[in-house]
């Protein structure tokens, strides 16, 4: 039988690693191999691609370009309805304010998205700002009443 500790890399031969600073004889002795003097030499040096040695950067010679929106993107907060059917009971209205006090939202939020992960049994209330297309057929098959508001752009 096959075990992990048997398992042995067949796909190419075996190479050591080289030993620097070993002395002289070794051919990476001395200097290791780094030079003399310099930043290259120094212990922690990190070279950033496109350095040219004295020329201009190259990273710097490039233009920026474009612009990704993603990051001011106002996302709206996931909510399932299992969620709902744990936290709620019947009769209790669904939006921004309970979402919180029942400890669903923490944080600044653009707005709620009710999705349809789950099942629904409670009557409750919905107010909230988006709902995927299933969550729909789903409320509207149950006869839970919902509102979507709309936002003012801002």
């Amino acid at each position: 039988m096959m075990q992990l500790h048997t398992l042995t890399n067949t796909s190419r031969p075996y190479k050591g690693r080289r030993r620097v600073g070993r002395g002289t004889s070794s051919g990476m002795g001395k200097t290791c191999g780094r030079g003399t003097k310099g930043s290259g030499s120094r212990a922690g040096y990190q070279r950033r691609e496109g350095n040219e040695g004295g020329q201009f950067k190259l990273y710097m010679k490039l233009p920026v370009r474009g612009f990704c929106n993603a990051k001011f993107a106002r996302r709206l907060d996931p909510i399932n309805l299992w969620q709902l059917e744990k936290f709620y009971e019947d009769g209790d209205l669904v939006n921004i304010e309970t979402l919180r006090e029942k400890g669903l939202l923490k944080g600044e939020t653009w707005g709620i998205k009710l999705l349809g992960d789950g099942e629904l049994t409670k009557k409750v209330a919905i107010q909230v700002d988006a709902m995927s297309a299933g969550t729909r057929q789903k409320l509207d098959a149950l006869g839970i009443s919902y509102t979507l508001t709309v936002k003012a752009a801002e």
